[in-house]
């Protein structure tokens, strides 16, 4: 049978208010009490009623992390680097999975909202109206990671997306490349992912490289979507190089180039974006963008605790730096 508070106070010798106080972390008791109502919890193995603690206090010492996609490489670098925070700070993770549905993020929400949670590290594909709406109405602190919204209402952390792209453009114009492909998202998205379209036209144009649309593919971020978008780019065009708005896109393109016996990079460029794990492992290891992935987690869990615990922030909005990693998918 599990030890009570009551078992507690016997065994330590002291009143349950005073192991409660302990608990509470409340400054009223000396030091050898505490020491001895810590031993007694450790000799007991007693675990405090977390729900009816709770109640009492309106806090769960629960945070819940929304993730877009639980398959990709990229967002559960992000989730290690905010639980390693959370811990230690004691704080317990809800991990939420949304499969890219944006039904299943509001529903998510809702459920956070029913389970008490203190907080919310959210990542999304799509920051509607409606889901910003629903963060607003359910009033749970919570705290953007990768993205930003359009009016910057939330705290943020991410990298500057549109720079990024626009550095990796810019690199591959350097290469000598001229028809140079896109593919990823669309700029119309309201996420950090759909900005690296937005770079990827600025470099162009302040290159004199008109867009050429028969060059563009929007599509999703998994290799597939990559392998897809080169047959049908391939089918209208001929090109130097592409663009690709993820990693894992970068590595379906290459795929699908090589099947059609064209090499990377003697015949064609191909640059990725991310630098999940696997970029540095795939043949060739590709050319990419690297995100701050575990800082991005470990700096919005830190923003999210102290908006818990009602302390001012430094900085509402966090923009980590991006590096361009130079590897073998583009030509030296």
């Amino acid at each position: 049978m599990a030890a009570s508070i009551k078992d507690v106070a016997k065994e330590a010798g002291v009143s349950i208010a005073t192991v409660s106080r302990v608990l509470n972390d409340i400054d009223v008791v000396n030091e050898d009490t505490k020491k001895k109502v810590l031993a007694a919890i450790k000799k007991l193995g007693y675990r405090p009623n977390i729900v009816a603690r709770s109640l009492k206090t309106q806090k769960t010492s629960t945070i819940g992390i929304i993730i877009p996609d639980i398959s990709s490489q990229f967002y559960p670098e992000i989730v290690r680097g905010a639980e390693d925070v959370a811990n230690i700070y004691d704080y317990n993770i809800i991990l939420c999975n949304t499969d890219l549905d944006v039904e299943k993020e509001m529903e998510y929400l809702k459920v956070l909202k029913e389970k008490m949670v203190d907080g919310v590290l959210y990542m999304s594909s799509s920051l509607r109206k409606d889901i910003i709406e629903l963060i607003r109405e359910l009033e749970i602190p919570t705290v953007l990671a990768e993205t930003i919204d359009e009016e910057k209402s939330f705290p943020s952390v991410t990298i500057d997306n549109l720079e990024a792209a626009y550095d990796a453009t810019e690199y591959l114009i350097e290469k000598g490349n001229k028809k140079i492909a896109y593919i990823g998202p669309n700029d119309n998205n309201v996420n950090g992912t759909s900005l690296r379209y937005k770079g990827y036209k600025k470099a162009l144009k302040e290159n004199n490289i008109k867009l050429d649309e028969s060059l563009i593919c929007f599509a999703g971020t998994k290799a597939k979507d990559g392998y897809e978008a080169i047959d049908k780019i391939l089918s209208n065009s001929s090109i130097d190089a592409v663009f690709c708005a993820s990693d894992e896109i970068a590595m379906g393109a290459i795929n699908s180039l090589r099947d059609k016996d064209i090499n990377v990079p003697n015949d064609i460029d191909v640059m990725g974006f991310d630098n999940i794990y696997s970029s540095s492992i795939f043949y060739p290891k590709l050319t990419t963008i690297a995100q701050p992935m575990y800082d991005m987690g470990s700096v919005g869990m830190r923003m999210l605790i102290k908006i818990i615990n009602k302390q001012e922030l430094e900085k509402e909005h966090y923009v980590l730096d991006h590096k361009l990693i130079e590897r073998n998918s583009c030509k030296k």
